[in-house]
């Protein structure tokens, strides 16, 4: 049976129906930025970014982006009424203190015990440092990654235990990607959901890893 993976747009909204209302949530450089617009209407969720924003809307429309409003990616974003600006070390006494109840973070390898590993490959040229990924995965009470489940090359990014420096230990709570939701427990990955037409067995051995059924 065949099936049809997730787009960016689609991964974002199944993302985004999973955040309650009233939610706190930062969205990291990258895919998850694309999740602020998709937000369900009707429920109040507050977008955080660590460059010092409270409040922030989905992108602009073309053509009216400011370059001085801006996410921590440097992407033009907008203010909802209400939002607000403060300092950078404020930010981050926010996400260090456990003040934001989601984290959606990029990532280069996931375990499936949910070690974090996001910030380099340790490949010539890549950023010097962690940067602030290891306050929001550890600061915040959920940590969750959006991502492909496959690298270009075919390799999973879920795996038994990563390669690549860890940005955090066992903070993953939930692994999005373009063919399946997935729980990091102590115990190892637990299916949630997966796109139609993909065989459990057939996710496992793609991931090559044990999964919990639904």
């Amino acid at each position: 049976m065949s099936y049809t993976r997730r787009t960016k747009d689609e991964l974002a909204h199944r993302v985004a129906q999973d955040i309650h209302d009233g939610a706190y949530v930062n969205l990291g450089i990258g895919q998850p930025t694309l999740v602020a617009n998709h937000l369900p209407p009707g429920i109040e969720v507050v977008l955080h970014s660590e460059n010092g924003i409270l409040g922030m809307g989905p992108a602009p429309a073309a053509g009216e982006e400011d370059y001085d409003l801006i996410n921590a990616g440097k992407q033009p974003v907008t203010l909802l009424p209400g939002g607000v600006f403060f300092h950078h070390a404020d930010s981050f006494a926010m996400m260090r203190g456990g003040h934001l109840d989601i984290c959606v973070l990029g990532a280069f390898q996931v375990s499936a015990t949910g070690d974090l590993a996001n910030w380099s490959t340790g490949e010539a040229g890549s950023i010097p440092a962690v940067g602030g990924a290891m306050d929001l995965a550890i600061g915040a009470k959920q940590t969750w990654v959006m991502m492909d489940l496959l690298t270009k090359q075919g390799a999973s990014k879920v795996v038994a235990q990563c390669s690549y420096p860890l940005t955090g230990i066992g903070c993953v709570k939930r692994i999005y990607s373009d063919l399946a939701t997935l729980a990091c427990t102590p115990e190892g990955l637990k299916l949630i959901d997966k796109v139609e037409g993909l065989e459990h067995a057939e996710l496992e051995r793609l991931v090559g890893l044990p999964i919990a059924a639904a």
